[in-house]
């Protein structure tokens, strides 16, 4: 349904038709404008790190020529959960469609709305407000190769274990030269600071490329899953989501991975007054949302991954806008959140 009416009358949102009446939605029933008021959902956004290790090929001397111990011979791929965070987002609520009639005199001259139909802003343009997110994704680094810093008598070693030995000896002779130029004993020093931090920076390189011949090399890739879910009233420990050192993050159903739970409760909801016989009937106008607040927890394993309060549209109210408030002979604006429906802003000339 929301596609038919959407579709037919997308073109008229932000055109300068005017719009007086506005009605609950009723498929075939007048003409105007359709927009939806949006109800919350959750989305547990997951960023787990994919830790991919390699061995270095001279890996089976770490210990004989670095004193290296417990360097694996093996590639190996794990998965780790680095944070959980939780958002509220909008989608349309079908139980809360209207229409905007169009009527001869100009009082709501512009409906602006999302790509989904949300009530966005009147008389004006709202704009989408994106959840940033508090995370750095993580990303491998380039790598350099370590062969670009062997000498011509390590390749052409006549044996691996000799190649291990030539390699290593060149590891100290850098720390070796790392060490008299931070002490200032070097024949030829760095003029300046720039030119020490320059050499610095290169022997650092240098060693480090030449180590993951005998530690091996780690890359670390972060991912981030989503999962939504529609918010409840003591909803205590749903399975959102699974989660696998060896496999990551999974599906709900998978049962491959062990479960993160998601625990919601409504937080000082909104008091509901009663109506007052003569007042049963709202009021003409705009409807818009008084959203309640959430308590959200994130446990995986009896950790508590993430806490949070966030703004729940189903533990709130809808109001009304009258609409008197849009006086003909001033210009009234109003902006909403896309994502509660909450009254941002309004603004009269």
């Amino acid at each position: 349904m929301r596609k038919m009416f959407i579709a037919a009358l997308a073109g008229l949102a932000c055109t300068g038709l005017p719009a007086q009446e506005i009605n609950s939605y009723v498929p075939g029933e007048g003409e105007g404008v359709a927009f939806f008021l949006p109800k919350t959902a959750l989305e547990v956004r997951v960023v787990a790190t994919k830790v991919t290790y390699q061995p270095g090929e001279l890996c089976q001397y770490a210990n004989r020529y670095l004193r290296i111990n417990n360097v694996k011979a093996e590639p190996e791929t794990h998965w780790e959960i680095k944070c959980v965070e939780v958002g509220s987002v909008g989608v349309p609520d079908s139980t809360k469609a209207y229409i905007v009639k169009l009527k001869d005199r100009e009082v709501l001259s512009k409906v602006d709305l999302t790509e989904d139909g949300i009530l966005r802003a009147i008389n004006t343009t709202g704009q989408d407000l994106l959840d940033q997110p508090a995370y750095k994704l993580e990303k491998p680094a380039a790598r350099v190769n370590p062969r670009d810093y062997l000498t011509e008598e390590i390749l052409m070693a006549g044996s691996t274990a000799k190649m291990a030995e030539l390699t290593a000896k060149d590891i100290y002779n850098i720390r070796e030269s790392r060490n008299l130029i931070l002490r200032g004993q070097a024949d030829t020093m760095p003029k300046d600071g720039a030119s020490l931090q320059l050499v610095i920076d290169n022997l650092n390189r240098q060693e480090k490329a030449m180590m993951e011949l005998f530690t091996g090399s780690t890359d670390r890739e972060d991912q981030v899953f989503t999962f939504r879910i529609a918010p409840e009233d003591k909803l205590v420990d749903k399975v959102v989501a699974r989660f696998s050192t060896r496999l990551g993050v999974l599906p709900e159903d998978d049962l491959a991975g062990a479960p993160l739970y998601i625990n919601v409760s409504s937080v000082a909801p909104l008091p509901v007054l009663p109506e007052e016989p003569s007042k049963k009937k709202r009021p003409d106008g705009v409807q818009y949302n008084l959203p309640g607040k959430g308590k959200v927890k994130v446990v995986y394993e009896g950790k508590k991954l993430y806490e949070g309060e966030l703004p729940v549209t189903q533990f709130g109210t809808t109001e009304t806008l009258v609409t008197k408030l849009f006086d003909a002979r001033v210009n009234t604006r109003v902006v909403f959140h896309p994502s509660t429906g909450a009254v941002l802003k309004i603004d009269k000339d």
